[in-house]
């Protein structure tokens, strides 16, 4: 580092000799030829008005000489401004014709989705044929697309792993990517991008860059020229002073690339790993779309040997000594129905026993597959179903199966959720709700779960892919477990280990509406 601190220029060289346009760390950026290439970075360190001269020279430049289309994705339009505007400002000190900006609108989606219509700013180059888009946050307008790729504030992105996953096709060609931001959070997508590339998991490159730093590579001292105030060393201490104490708390993770312990996250990585089992089943059907169009007795037929092959085995090793309690999350064409089977111990504790996805299955099936696991758990307490949207009619029926007192039909709100996340919370931290699945995709629903103005819940956009199908999650597993949680917590009969179906189900139902146990 010493020999990086003897290149920041003296007081008199200020004034008699302008420094270098760029800093030695902006220079090291500037220089990696690696294609694949992270910035962790303290606010306000000049790396994108950096990164957007080396975009000028690539954009200007013929195909023979590596040029390239630059596309830069901010977090908003104000961003893309400001960045545009760094682009223009090179272009008149390189010299380099290009044409004024112009600002267009990126037409809709091929699925017609109006609202994905975005503003965008373009330079182009005539005399290379490339340009410069800037444009918000919209990783799937990118696909099919080449060139040099910059997302800036990457952990700030509406979604990094769909960002990530359309720029990792710029690649193939011979583009590059760029990934600029601060930190949000240790369990953000960008920190744990960080961290796949310096485990040697994903090729690439990291630069890092603190506050700190900066200044001793003559941030103050750029902000002296531009300002026009004279520099001391005195005058630099009380400015880098004054700049921790604007960020108080947050100067670690805003100054100093030191990522907080959760940037919202509302269960962090470790602590839900640490309440997973390897030994808890997790059992998924998937059903391809001609499956809905056969007769409803050959689906009816399929699903029970289905039940008989996967379900069965693991039932009849549930402890008929104990009560058990269901918690479910319901999906049918683009989303996950989650079932999760708890049982209590003598210790009180709910460990999950057994947890089911269904993937594109029939509502009739779906009815179906749960009515098999229902009467076949022992000493079935109480279970908790999604009875919002196309999950009402399921949740109903089977409440009028099961007994109504037994089966709570519970229309998923912000209420709901700021009553029954913090229980289900403390529950994980003190080992009262334990053995998950042990997989990476139910690890990630958990994970998906953040505050939101105070209220835990799921962000609205889709949390990851499932499986390569067309399917995405959207924290189905969590939300199967939350419902789990509660349905324990509830006060509800006892129905002493008797282990029935059919028309005794049909006599609790009676019982419960009568009051009579």
């Amino acid at each position: 580092m010493s020999g990086e601190r003897s290149l920041v220029p003296s007081t008199a060289q200020l004034i008699d000799a302008p420094p270098p346009v760029l800093m030695p760390y902006q220079q090291r950026w500037i220089a990696d030829p690696s294609p694949f290439k992270l910035m962790e970075k303290g606010r306000r360190t000049g790396i994108t008005w950096a990164e957007a001269s080396d975009n000028v020279l690539i954009a200007a430049a013929d195909k023979a000489a590596g040029g390239q289309n630059v596309y830069y994705i901010g977090t908003d339009k104000e961003m893309t401004e400001e960045y545009i505007d760094a682009c223009a400002m090179w272009c008149r000190v390189f010299n380099q014709a290009a044409s004024e900006i112009a600002e267009g609108i990126w037409e809709e989606d091929a699925d017609g989705d109006k609202n994905a219509n975005i503003s965008t700013f373009t330079i182009r180059f005539p005399h290379s044929g490339h340009k410069i888009v800037a444009l918000a946050s919209r990783p799937r307008k990118l696909r099919g697309r080449q060139g040099v790729l910059v997302g800036d504030e990457g952990a700030f992105q509406d979604s990094l792993k769909e960002l990530i996953d359309a720029a990792m096709a710029f690649l193939i060609w011979g583009g590059k990517v760029r990934i600029v931001s601060t930190h949000f959070g240790a369990d953000n997508a960008f920190n744990e991008l960080v961290q796949d590339v310096r485990s040697g998991n994903r090729r690439g490159s990291v630069h890092r860059v603190t506050f700190q730093e900066a200044v001793a590579d003559g941030l103050y001292q750029r902000v002296c020229i531009r300002t026009r105030k004279p520099y001391s060393a005195a005058a630099e201490a009380e400015w880098v002073k004054g700049i921790y104490a604007y960020y108080a708390e947050g100067s670690a993770e805003e100054l100093d690339c030191i990522p907080s312990k959760s940037s919202g996250v509302y269960l962090t990585s470790a602590l839900i790993e640490s309440r997973m089992s390897e030994s808890t089943p997790l059992v998924r059907g998937r059903w391809p779309d001609e499956f809905a169009l056969l007769p409803e007795p050959e689906r009816r037929a399929h699903i029970e040997q289905w039940c008989e092959q996967e379900l069965a085995p693991v039932l009849s090793l549930l402890d008929s000594g104990n009560s058990h309690y269901m918690g479910q999350d319901f999906g049918r064409v683009s989303d996950l129905t989650s079932i999760n089977i708890g049982e209590e111990g003598s210790d009180l504790n709910i460990r999950v026993k057994l947890a089911v996805e269904l993937s594109n299955c029939p509502f009739t099936q779906q009815e179906q597959i749960l009515w098999y696991i229902l009467d076949r758990v022992p000493r079935f307490r109480s279970g908790a179903m999604d009875a919002s949207g196309n999950g009402a009619s399921l949740a109903e029926k089977t409440a009028d199966k099961y007994g109504h007192q037994r089966i709570d039909q519970v229309k998923l709100s912000e209420s709901f959720y700021l009553l029954n996340f913090p229980p289900f919370k403390k529950a994980f931290e003190d080992g009262s709700f334990r053995d998950l699945p042990q997989d990476s995709q139910v690890r990630d629903d958990y994970r998906a779960i953040r505050t939101v103005r105070g209220v835990p819940k799921l962000p609205s956009v889709k949390t990851q892919k499932g499986d390569g199908q067309k399917l995405t999650r959207h924290g189905d597993s969590a939300i199967s477990g939350l419902m789990l949680h509660y349905a324990s917590r509830r006060e509800v009969v006892d129905i002493s280990g008797v282990r029935t179906s059919g028309r005794m189900r049909e006599s609790y139902a009676i019982a419960d509406f009568m009051g009579d146990t």
